[in-house]
């Protein structure tokens, strides 16, 4: 950083010297030892508040231990060296941190400057990731709204065995229901793909992704596995068919299931296992039309379920 380049140089010793007050000179500041940077500081920040705001004097000083204590804002970078934003701008951010904490500091305080700055200088740096790493412009609300429906999301669905409504959501966090589909809309915005990336690490060529955005559709298969599946639950009892509905129908925990049926969540648990099992053999044994011609059949429990939900 330079403090008086259009200054000739007597008159740039002269400043200084005048700056400085008889303190010694830091030839390359940025390179100084730790020790040093930290003695010298602590007398130069002594100095910074016996002169004026806004005078050539206050400014070499200020810039002398910005120079001095630029290793901090370095360290402070490292531990967000995984983000996207280069490194470079990171460092940017966290000077203005460091600024800010030199011009608050307080030296009659019993308080060391880098345990003092360091602190502005992170909290400069995640105040940057929280408003620039959208991909979309969100305000701020918003992103604190999405955070507390992550966390609110995660909590009820432990405890309820299913995802929770937008509006058990709302009244989790005592909002409105439009407010939680707001904030549900607003996460969208803070990660965005081109359509020019690579899709995959086989195909690295521009517009791959433009060229991959048609995919097998996941119903059809749904389809074939309800046609065969129809005769099965036709097979059923009554009460394991009112099981399935209760659970794939009205999406009820094993628990609330065991109420309306007066069995206990164990009970219901494995009705459900054998169900499922009988109807997961009944679709292997038969197959959907294809399997016989060596076409993929939907195996395993996940086919099974979801053709049992979508029926």
């Amino acid at each position: 950083m330079s403090t008086s380049t259009h200054l000739s140089a007597p008159q740039g010793t002269a400043l200084r010297r005048t700056a400085l007050g008889g303190l010694p000179e830091p030839v390359h500041p940025t390179a100084a030892s730790t020790d040093d940077a930290r003695t010298l500081s602590v007398a130069l920040l002594r100095r910074l508040r016996e002169l004026d705001e806004g005078t050539p004097e206050y400014a070499y000083v200020r810039n002398t231990l910005v120079e001095l204590n630029l290793s901090l804002v370095k360290f402070a970078a490292r531990r967000f060296r995984n983000r996207a934003e280069p490194t470079e701008d990171i460092v940017q951010v966290g000077t203005i941190g460091l600024i800010k904490a030199i011009n608050r500091y307080d030296p009659d305080r019993a308080v060391d400057f880098s345990a003092f700055a360091l602190p502005t200088i992170v909290g400069e740096m995640k105040r940057f990731f929280r408003d620039t790493s959208w991909a979309v412009r969100v305000p701020r609300r918003l992103q604190e709204l999405r955070i507390e429906l992550a966390k609110a999301t995660d909590a009820l669905e432990q405890g309820l065995g299913r995802r929770p409504t937008r509006a058990e959501l709302a009244e989790r966090l005592q909002v409105s229901e439009e407010e939680v589909a707001e904030g549900q809309l607003a996460a969208h915005g803070y990660a965005a793909r081109s359509l020019d990336a690579p899709a995959g690490d086989d195909d690295d060529s521009p517009g791959a992704a433009a060229r991959r955005l048609s995919a097998s559709e996941p119903a059809y298969e749904l389809i074939e596995s309800l046609t065969a599946l129809r005769p099965l639950l036709d097979g059923l009892d009554e009460r394991d068919r009112r099981i399935l509905e209760l659970r794939f129908g009205e999406e009820l925990t094993q628990t609330e299931i065991g109420l309306r049926v007066g069995l206990s969540q164990m009970h219901v648990s494995r009705l459900l296992s054998r169900i499922l099992g009988e109807l997961r053999q009944g679709l292997l044994e038969d197959g959907p039309p294809g399997a016989a011609e060596g076409r993929d059949a939907p195996e395993g429990r996940d086919a099974t379920t979801e053709a049992v939900r979508g029926g």
